[in-house]
């Protein structure tokens, strides 16, 4: 016996969200719309231009799909911003993935975009990119499968009313891309339970002595962490149900500038921030520090440098220069300075009080200290060092 499947909006208009309903915040008022609400204008754009082939409940073609995470201009003008910046094959690898069989898994190391492009990639396929399973130490087996109301199942027993399903069982019966993220922050015993659904594509409900079998559309984009190795380590088993594609850091200072410059932008404008159009000099200096200090050597490659041990990545560059602009904006001149990001830098890098704070400082006196027209940002640095 089958479950029935959930009633699906599959033939909603570009920029409607099938199964989800809208709460009382309008889209202005929301701290962080999902991304099919915040780009809903291109991706209902992207789907009139859209005149090629589309897999089953797929809300645009593949390369439709690549235009709107890569960036593009429509033929009548609309401008797609691009949402990843990186390499198109693997944005290509990716979308073509989610249009077969195999379930897709974003692996890199953390602040490389894999929560970002995981979001976009199901906003772009579904419309809805909230049938989310975030992944923790804690998640139970019941956010993976299913729960049950249990004021309904004390009262009349185990039913298909009594039964709560898990995004990834709402996004089986409708077709749909479902998301976990941190796969390997979930317990193994729970992760495992990921592989009958991927392999068989059926999620059985042994206590109804029924089942739910996955329709057409229906897939799922995983995430991990290049540094979470070793915690739940996926088995082979369902590391073999995965295509994976590796997400890299940003190959060139310039592009990892753009990243940072254009969601430092997204975010400012989402917290009502002033503009900072004289802060690239400041945005490109805490790419250079980061990216010298990941690297182990500095930017012309005469000096060797000890690395930190955080990852000092790119989200975290963007976290540094988006709290350096609040501050810029309301204890400043609302032009982004060192001062201003003086102290994110810091805390960044100086995870570790007793070995951390050694790399830095040798780092700033031998580099910094040295390099022509860092004087002021030398200055910021020791002032929040001491």
């Amino acid at each position: 016996m089958t479950v029935p499947e959930t009633t699906a909006t599959t033939t909603a208009a570009a920029g409607e969200t099938p199964g989800r309903t809208s709460g009382e915040a309008s889209g202005a008022e929301v701290l962080r719309p999902h991304a099919e609400d915040a780009f809903a204008a291109e991706l209902k754009a992207l789907a009139a231009a859209d005149d090629r082939p589309r897999p089953a409940r797929w809300r645009l073609s593949p390369w439709a799909v690549a235009t709107y995470l890569q960036g593009g201009t429509l033929p009548d003008g609309t401008v797609i911003t691009p949402k990843y910046v990186g390499p198109r094959r693997i944005v290509e690898v990716a979308v073509t993935t989610l249009a077969t069989d195999r379930a897709l898994l974003l692996l890199g190391v953390p602040g490389t975009a894999k929560t970002w492009v995981s979001e976009h990639l199901a906003a772009a396929v579904s419309g809805d990119s909230t049938l989310l399973v975030q992944g923790t130490a804690g998640t139970p087996e019941e956010a993976v499968r299913y729960g049950w109301n249990y004021a309904q199942l004390l009262a009349h027993g185990p039913s298909r009313d009594a039964l709560v399903p898990s995004p990834l069982m709402r996004a089986m019966s409708e077709g749909m891309t479902a998301r976990v993220e941190e796969l390997t922050r979930i317990p193994a015993d729970v992760q495992d339970s990921l592989i009958t659904i991927l392999s068989e594509k059926t999620l059985p409900v042994p206590e109804l002595g029924q089942e739910v079998q996955a329709v057409r559309g229906f897939n799922l984009i995983a995430t991990a962490n290049d540094r979470d190795r070793g915690v739940n380590e996926l088995s082979s088993a369902l590391r073999r149900r995965f295509n994976t594609v590796v997400l890299p850091l940003p190959a060139t200072p310039d592009a990892e500038v753009d990243i940072v410059s254009r969601r430092v932008d997204q975010i400012g404008r989402s917290l009502d921030l002033p503009a900072a159009p004289e802060g690239l000099a400041e945005i490109r200096r805490v790419v250079t520090v980061f990216r010298e200090l990941r690297d182990g050597v500095t930017s012309d490659g005469r000096t060797k440098l000890k690395s930190p041990s955080g990852t000092l990545s790119t989200a975290e560059a963007i976290s540094v220069v988006t709290n350096g602009l609040a501050l810029a904006a309301h204890f400043g001149d609302g032009v982004l300075r060192p001062g201003d990001v003086a102290a994110g830098i810091l805390g960044a890098v100086v995870r570790d009080p007793a070995a951390d704070r050694v790399v830095w400082q040798e780092y700033l006196e031998t580099v910094v200290r040295e390099r022509d027209g860092w004087k002021d940002f030398y200055r910021a640095c020791r002032e929040v060092s001491v």
